[in-house]
């Protein structure tokens, strides 16, 4: 796992600082009190900074942080001190263009409410358990398209915990007729 880059947390938050969405991958806060302080801390050391055009990059706490802002949101990824920070960045921008992709351009903290199940599984493509996985965001938002959509997987791409529920579904629905 050393070879490998990996990522403490990514976060979205609002222009309040706020969580709108938030995965962290690592126990380096390991309560909810120590989370919602490192991120009131990251966002107030980064407010008065200008990265709505291109990403910014900060050693903050001991922690590198790559963050964009765009409209009242707020895009942090944390990555360990010994990380590279254009791998963190790419993870920050991936996330980024494929949520804009999801969102249809439409990034504001409305939109990334009422969509949070696409930017959740849009987390979920980037990054498993702190490794990065894909950074590509038109690959990302292709996927989560895929995913969200009813049904609309075939059953050879399902899992089997998946395929049963979706055989359970259909058994439910011909005995309810």
């Amino acid at each position: 796992m050393d070879c490998c880059p990996s990522i403490k947390n990514v976060l979205l938050l609002d222009s309040e600082g706020k969580r709108v969405a938030v995965k962290y991958y690592t126990d380096d806060w390991p309560t909810l009190a120590a989370k919602l302080a490192y991120e009131k801390s990251i966002f107030t050391k980064t407010l008065k900074t200008n990265a709505r055009t291109e990403a910014e990059i900060a050693m903050l706490d001991g922690y590198i942080v790559v963050y964009k802002f765009i409209q009242d949101l707020h895009f942090f990824v944390t990555g360990g001190d010994d990380e590279n920070e254009l791998i963190i960045a790419t993870v920050l921008q991936g996330f980024f263009d494929a949520v804009g992709l999801l969102l249809r351009n439409n990034v504001d903290k409305r939109s990334a409410l009422e969509n949070l199940d696409l930017i959740l599984l849009c987390l979920d493509e980037i990054v498993d358990g702190g490794i990065v996985l894909e950074t590509e965001a038109s690959v990302i938002a292709t996927k989560v398209a895929a995913n969200s959509l009813d049904g609309a997987t075939s059953l050879s791409e399902q899992t089997i915990s998946q395929a049963l529920a979706t055989a359970r579904e259909h058994l439910a629905r011909s005995l309810l007729k």
